[in-house]
């Protein structure tokens, strides 16, 4: 399956670690990796990818800002979002992250298995192939 996903995290580990259990994956994915708000912003003036997998807590905005923020753009209005957080897991915080838009949310460290199974559910969804 090819498909580009933006990351947006400033966790090196992490971003290794997601990398490695996509390819494990066979995801023949072009990744981009974002380490604040401003570079994903950056990155995405220079294409749409079809997934973005957000933290919660970057250095330099809220990852639900952030997400509100993008979400007002009709270029990013379907792209879905899901979010990652180490720190943020309670469900307040899982219910405003639902409620600005994201697809989904998961507390780090991530079953990668559990995070493909949503990923490809909500790309499905976004391309009309489940309700």
């Amino acid at each position: 399956m090819a498909m580009n996903i933006l990351i947006v995290d400033d966790d090196e580990n992490f971003i290794d670690t997601l990398e490695d259990g996509l390819k494990l994956k066979n995801v023949e994915a072009g990744v981009t990796v974002a380490k604040s708000a401003r570079e994903a912003l950056d990155a995405l003036s220079k294409a749409v990818p079809s997934v973005v997998i957000l933290d919660v807590q970057l250095p330099d905005m809220h990852g639900v800002e952030f997400l509100r923020v993008i979400r007002e753009s009709a270029r990013y209005k379907n792209v879905p979002v899901i979010f990652i957080s180490a720190k943020y897991t309670e469900p307040a915080d899982r219910s405003e992250a639902m409620l600005a838009g994201a697809g989904a949310f998961f507390s780090k460290p991530v079953d990668i298995d559990e995070l493909w199974k949503e990923l490809r559910y909500l790309l499905d969804r976004a391309e009309g192939k489940r309700p």
